[in-house]
């Protein structure tokens, strides 16, 4: 699968479109914010610290989009052009039909429900579009915001199963026939 043309969503409030180059500045902000990274774990390879990193991230995510190993939106008001956010579907697998969700946004525009619009619309392309039967989200354990948001959208806690890659993380998942 490959994800060209992009398949722009449209929400209520929102519109998601493929991240540009020009984002740049926003990427770099949403991935190296402290307070919107604060319960993220990134290993030091892939950081994004500077201009030239976002660069290569947006390279990066938009090759694997064409390769169909993720997709990711970049998230803005209606009828504004500028990034507030992004959410992702990563580590889709062909095989076992599932992927993984991944989202940020400005704390600017937290609390207004918009995240909750992407992820629903996200959800909905994921099932319907390209077929997935399951969607994992990772979280830190202390993240309420985002476990709350996971909840609210019909995920459930996968009790007993581990992030072998941050052990504060704790893993949700919503199934398509729960959708």
């Amino acid at each position: 699968m490959n994800f060209l043309p992009f398949p722009e969503l449209k929400t209520k409030r929102l519109r998601l479109r493929r991240v540009v180059e020009s984002d740049y500045n926003v990427i770099l902000y949403l991935r190296s914010d402290g307070e919107i990274n604060k319960y993220i774990y990134r290993p030091e390879n892939r950081k994004t610290k500077t201009q030239s990193d976002a660069l290569e991230f947006i390279k990066k995510i938009n090759l694997e989009e064409e390769n169909g190993l993720s997709i990711t939106w970049g998230m803005t008001v209606d009828g504004t052009s500028g990034l507030i956010g992004s959410i992702c579907l990563w580590n889709i697998s062909k095989e076992n039909k599932t992927a993984e969700v991944g989202y940020s946004m400005n704390p600017n525009y937290q609390g207004k429900g918009l995240m909750s619009e992407a992820l629903k619309s996200t959800l909905s392309f994921g099932f319907n579009k390209i077929n997935l039967i399951g969607v994992t989200a990772y979280t830190h354990d202390e993240n309420k915001s985002s476990k709350n948001l996971l909840i609210r959208n019909g995920f459930k806690l996968v009790e007993g199963e581990i992030d072998k890659g941050n052990s504060s993380n704790i893993i949700f998942e919503i199934l398509k026939t729960t959708v």
